[in-house]
């Protein structure tokens, strides 16, 4: 039994230290073994045992109430500080204060990785505690010399380790909020003379991201050891640490623990890392681990056994739980594992990591093992039809799929990859599966049939979170505060069209709570019961976009002479700017969204246009860097292909400069039709001054002379009222007729016009909304891709082919190309950090910022317009 300890003129069994030697630092002020004893007994509480629940912060407070509550013999459950809310399921089954019903062993609650979301925890006695303490100070080699600093969560068994061991040896430790990505978290650490750190595989990769080894490392003097543990660590990390440390003298000790053994059961001895990156190597003393048999699994791989004296009590899943004693000899770790012929242990899988996907069975550890080897950060989540695989960056989405498909041997569809700015972590740093299986239950349900009835708020956030890449999404999220932009519109209107109908005038401002609540309520003027029309509402934006790519591509294979598309493209971009980038809150963020939609234009462009010229095709460097308008020729050939798009990046541009002015910024948020009527009226008088009434053959192509179609389309998105409308389409007129000598083109922009002003959504048979939203979304590639392909087809006399074959091949080509406008928001994100902006969220110290901000994102959209 665990009896009240710490009377006056006694010693805490966790502090190990001399009266006079330092046990913790904290904001620079030192506290004495002595006077934290002291701190511990006036802190206690006198009166029964009872139910203690703390908030595990790196403070003096906590500490010192911590160890009281453990001298006191109260046990303790932990939570993340500032948790109380989001672990109010944990205080409802567990009350504090609770003193009926405790098991006199019982000591301490904490919650497991894994289930944050549930009341099952992990009961732990005051001998497992100190046995795993004292073993883990025996294998370190701590003495009262040692410094370590909190660079991982308390409330997280191996960042609560850390304390323990510490002062159980009679170290100091360092209390810090701090975390690792921050330079002030190593000034702190040179400052006190830190001689240990701990981490978890997420630690090592922030630390090589401030280029630790050349940066920090030669200023640490005083570091004697690094330890890592919280899961497996890539071996060629590993290797790498083990050999750049022990080159200093300085000691990489990999280690394997549970939160059911307390913390540790198994550490890699420093001088064998760099030979066995890839084992836990031997058991932790006191400990003793054996591998059982487990049936249909490769010879000498068993399930990972341990048993020793830190072996929890057992697990708590109600109140009723806390009154039982010590239920365990040994923990079947869930582990497959083997003994290598170094006589070292060595995980290789999970139990529960194997699945059936379509008949093949799927080793998920080691295809993710092997990813990570490969330099490819990746979780999956199986499914019977499909396996889901989650890493980051759009750039790695084809070498990921064909990794996991070399792997596995699944082709097609039965591998979905799904990129995500970061892959999501626990508030300790270990991975979190929850997101994923979240968003997989979305993507399903948004490709099962359409329930009847409503689409329902909770719906509308799962479109939110899935068609944008946006797993924080939440019931006030709204299509432009998450980031929505012109290629994402598309999906995301004709998905809402599918289940609200006629889609409210604004959507994209309203949150999805609103939004469905538009949807359920009848229009005014029409009787409540009334049968929804068939078909499917699809956006004029969308229309729009869909019947001018098609319109080019048939002006250009000389099917019909038809031309005009590519200006009426340009005002709809103007539109969608208008909607979209001009509507985000705040100068900073219109800027950057801005300039994301110009970026997620030019890179593809410069991509594509710059490979064909390397390979030796017609096209020269400016055309690739959209330069063409600037320095080409006075008559049209091949270079003036791309205009379009070169007026609508540099159009961008120029936007978003006016923006960076604040008194122009603060003048088009306080009157934005105003504004973009003299936009358009400046456009409009360069237009005449450098053509007149009539454009030359490539004056109609020059970035300057047609930015009045950009911005007569941001017109039409900003004006509300009839009046504004009928100007509007008066200056479209004005500005249009004789521009192009051809009356049949400049009827086709100003219609193009109209329909923009009208902005009724087009009710069309769901076989058809599908194709226009396909064509609309790809807009963009088969622009640039269709130059390549109909001019054989046209001169073989295959105009209706060249036509079909020219819209399929930037189709295909927008699915297997990464979306500019994914790539786009990782790469501004980055570059904001590396600014020294936001800082990157670091989920070790800080859980609350390891999920991303609702920060509008830097992206217009890959898409034309």
């Amino acid at each position: 039994m665990s009896a009240p300890l710490l009377a006056s003129g006694t010693t805490h069994w966790l502090l190990g230290g001399a009266d006079e030697d330092p046990a913790l630092v904290v904001d620079d002020r030192t506290v004495s073994y002595g006077e934290l004893g002291a701190l511990v007994r006036t802190a206690r509480t006198p009166g029964p045992r009872r139910l203690v629940l703390l908030e595990a912060a790196p403070t003096l407070e906590f500490v010192v109430d911590y160890l009281a509550a453990l001298a006191a013999a109260d046990p303790v459950l932990l939570i993340a500080p500032g948790d109380r809310d989001r672990h109010g399921h944990l205080a409802a089954a567990y009350p504090p204060g609770t003193a009926a019903g405790l098991h006199p062993d019982l000591a301490l609650l904490l919650s497991t990785s894994g289930s944050t979301g549930s009341p099952k925890l992990v009961r732990l006695s005051r001998d497992n505690v100190a046995a795993n303490a004292r073993s883990i100070a025996d294998y370190l080699g701590l003495r009262p010399s040692d410094v370590a600093i909190t660079a991982l969560p308390l409330h997280y068994c191996y960042g609560l380790s850390v304390l323990h061991s510490h002062l159980v040896a009679g170290a100091t430790v360092v209390l810090t909020e701090l975390s690792v990505a921050d330079a002030c978290f190593w000034d702190l650490a040179e400052r006190t003379g830190v001689t240990g750190v701990a981490g978890v595989p997420h630690t090592y990769a922030l630390l090589d991201a401030i280029d630790f080894g050349r940066r920090v490392l030669p200023r640490l003097e005083t570091l004697r050891y690094l330890t890592q543990a919280g899961g497996r660590m890539p071996p060629e990390r590993v290797r790498s640490y083990a050999g750049a440390l022990g080159e200093r003298g300085i000691d990489l000790f990999v280690m394997y623990g549970q939160t059911e053994a307390t913390a540790r059961m198994a550490y890699l001895p420093p001088h064998l890392a760099l030979d066995h990156p890839d084992t836990i190597g031997v058991p932790v003393p006191g400990g003793r681990l054996r591998i059982e048999p487990v049936p249909g699994a490769p010879e000498g791989v068993g399930e990972l056994v341990y048993s020793g004296p830190n072996v929890m009590m057992g697990y708590a899943e109600s109140l009723a739980d806390l009154a039982r004693g010590s239920e365990l000899t040994e923990l079947r770790t869930g582990d497959l594992a083997r003994v290598t012929d170094a006589g070292l242990f060595q995980v290789v899988g999970r139990r529960d990591r194997h699945a059936k996907v379509l008949g093949h069975r799927v080793d998920l550890d080691r295809v993710e093992a092997a990813a990570a080897d490969a330099g490819h950060p990746v979780r999956l989540l199986a499914r019977p039809e499909a396996l889901w695989v989650f890493t980051t960056g759009e750039r790695r989405r084809a070498r990921v799929r064909d990794l996991v498909a070399d792997r596995t041997g699944l082709r097609g569809t039965a591998v979905r990859v799904v990129c995500w700015d970061r892959l999501p972590v626990t508030s300790a740093g270990k991975p979190d599966d929850r997101p994923l299986r979240a968003h997989v239950e979305r993507e399903e349900a948004l490709r099962a049939p359409a329930p009847r009835g409503p689409a329902t708020a909770e719906e509308i956030r799962d479109l939110y979170a899935v068609a944008l890449n946006r797993p924080d999404a939440d019931l006030g999220s709204t299509f432009v505060g998450l980031g929505g932009d012109s290629l994402s519109y598309v999906e995301v209107s004709t998905r809402l069209g599918e289940r609200l109908g006629s889609l409210p005038a604004g959507w994209p401002t309203m949150t999805a709570a609103a939004l469905a609540e538009a949807g359920a309520a009848p229009t005014v003027g029409t009787v409540p019961t009334r049968r929804r029309r068939p078909g499917v509402a699809v956006d004029m934006a969308v229309l729009l976009r869909a019947v001018a790519i098609v319109l080019v591509v048939v002006a250009h294979a000389d099917l019909l002479q038809v031309q005009g598309g590519a200006h009426v493209l340009l005002a709809v971009a103007g539109y969608n700017l208008a909607r979209f980038q001009l509507s985000v809150p705040g100068q900073r963020e219109r800027v950057r969204a801005v300039l994301g939609g110009a970026r997620a234009v030019a890179l593809p462009v410069t991509a594509f246009v710059g490979t064909l010229a390397v390979l030796g095709h017609q096209y020269e460097w400016p055309t690739a860097l959209l330069l063409n308008g600037a320095v080409g020729a006075d008559t049209w050939d091949d270079q003036w292909q791309f205009w379009f798009l070169e007026a609508l990046v540099w159009s961008y541009v120029a936007v978003a400069a006016a923006l960076a002015v604040p008194a122009l910024s603060r003048a088009q948020r306080a009157a934005p039709f105003a504004s973009a009527l003299l936009v358009l009226g400046a456009a409009l008088a360069l237009r005449f001054w450098w053509t007149g009434i009539e454009a030359g053959a490539t004056e109609r192509y020059t970035p300057g002379v047609v930015a009045w179609c950009l911005a007569l389309g941001a017109c039409a998105g900003f004006a509300q009222r009839r009046w504004q409308r009928l100007l509007v389409l008066a200056l479209a007129i004005a500005a249009t007729v004789g521009f192009f000598g051809d009356p049949r083109r400049e009827a086709i922009v100003v219609a193009g016009v109209l329909l923009l002003l009208l902005g009724r959504p087009v009710r069309m048979p769901r076989a058809l909304a599908a194709p226009v939203a396909g064509l609309a979304a790809a807009s963009l590639w088969i622009y640039l891709t269709h130059w390549q392909v109909y001019p054989p087809l046209e001169d073989a006399g295959h105009p209706v082919w060249a036509v079909v074959a020219s819209l399929a091949v930037g189709v295909a080509a927008h699915r297997v190309v990464p979306a500019g406008s994914r790539l786009v928001r990782r790469a501004g994100r980055a570059v904001r950090a590396g600014r020294g902006g936001r800082a990157p969220a670091s989920p070790i110290v800080r859980p609350a910022e390891s999920a991303d901000s609702a920060e509008p994102a830097d992206s217009a959209g890959s898409g034309v317009g």
